[in-house]
């Protein structure tokens, strides 16, 4: 915990404290955020407030008074239920907001963690509740050198993947030899193994159809083979196998043959340009010095698909926060699924990847974008032109 660093954002953001609270393990984010891991199983609930200036202070049950033992600040007890009223009450005396991970209207699920009936304990002892999504971007969201590093070291091997995926649907294509979506999600799965890459699922690999599909992912059970005259599309996500590493997260779309129709030429073309206004945005704010919010760049992309006449086929978000975990913590682009007003703040990175599912076929075009204090660049390779896959 970087007591020092959490007591300066929150004097930054007007707050008199962060209050964290779990119970059971509900909310991984205070566990980062306080820096342990729990010795044992939390079967009670915990309070830990950082004040904006002095020492934090915690309220924890008699059975298991040494759950917070590993962080500083003066530990209270109690055992009945009005006891922790009491508690809770004494632990906020003299503050007017503190910051949780609570979000209005649940507007960013991934921060909304505080169940209802605590957000109302604590207002009952008088104080204003807000939302600490900005805060979890300072300390979730931004990279140091070194996850920056392992985020780029990904990108190499997994655009070297995925390079190789496509030429294996090409090669057995030219041998008369079976391909489909499972072989080469397999091989991508193999291939990240011996590139000493981790995932948590994945890859995606749709042919037609199932590329229309978003969250599609090819089963032993249920996969369709890929043939000439196809769209296929394949979405991939790793990182370094190592502790901290950050994840890479791409989706290319290609076609089985030398001759493009026309109507997928046409729709690849509207998405990657939608892709690229994006990346454009967020350049120029950055170069510009100007602030720029996530639902900002998803209008980008949003209102470009829009005025080509597909926009009620554009389906989600733009683009999420990129870290740890392949959907990270900090502002998503976002102005379809919530309005995401978070600012983008320097050293953080996020996937832009518009796309349109038709009826019988998708196209979705994915790359990552790192910021620093006065710029932005796109830290993988960038696909310009559909894949021939021949």
């Amino acid at each position: 915990m970087n007591l020092r660093k959490i007591q300066e954002e929150l004097c930054k953001q007007g707050l008199d404290g962060w209050l964290l609270f779990d119970h059971h393990e509900r909310d991984p984010l205070a566990y980062r955020i306080l820096g342990f891991t729990p010795s044992r199983h939390v079967t009670r609930r915990w309070y830990y407030l950082i004040p904006s200036t002095g020492e934090p202070r915690a309220l924890v049950h008699r059975i298991e008074s040494s759950i917070l033992s590993s962080i500083p600040g003066d530990k209270k007890l109690y055992s009945s239920w009005s006891q922790q009223v009491e508690g809770v009450r004494d632990l906020l005396r003299g503050l007017k907001r503190v910051a949780m991970q609570y979000s209005p209207l649940c507007q960013i699920p991934y921060i909304s963690l505080v169940d209802g009936g605590t957000i109302e304990l604590v207002r009952s002892a008088g104080v204003e509740v807000v939302t600490s999504a900005e805060l979890i971007q300072i300390f979730e969201a931004q990279l140091d050198l070194e996850g920056m590093e392992s985020h780029l070291e990904a990108g190499r091997r997994v655009d070297r993947v995925r390079s190789e995926a496509f030429e294996l649907i090409a090669r057995r294509l030219r041998d008369g030899m079976l391909v489909d979506e499972f072989l080469v999600k397999q091989f991508v799965r193999g291939r990240f193994s011996e590139e000493g890459l981790l995932t948590d699922s994945g890859p995606i690999v749709g042919v037609n159809r199932n590329a229309a599909d978003p969250h599609y992912e090819p089963t032993v059970e249920n996969h369709s083979a890929i043939s000439r005259g196809d769209v296929v599309l394949i979405d991939m996500w790793a990182k370094l196998n190592k502790p901290e590493a950050v994840y890479y997260d791409i989706t290319w779309t290609g076609y089985t043959g030398t001759e493009i129709p026309s109507r997928v030429q046409h729709v690849f073309e509207v998405v990657r340009d939608a892709r690229d206004k994006a990346v454009e945005l967020v350049k120029s704010a950055f170069a510009e010095k100007r602030p720029i919010r996530g639902f900002e760049v998803d209008d980008a992309t949003r209102n470009h698909i829009r005025n080509n006449g597909f926009g009620d086929y554009f389906v989600h978000r733009t683009g999420h926060s990129i870290g740890r975990e392949v959907h990270g913590n900090g502002a998503n682009m976002d102005n379809l699924e919530v309005h995401d007003e978070r600012q983008l703040i320097p050293w953080s990175c996020f996937s832009i990847e518009p796309g349109i599912y038709l009826d019988d076929f998708g196209i979705r075009s994915e790359l990552n974008v790192f910021v620093d204090a006065d710029s932005a660049r796109v830290t993988g390779q960038i696909q310009r032109e559909l894949v021939r896959i021949v």
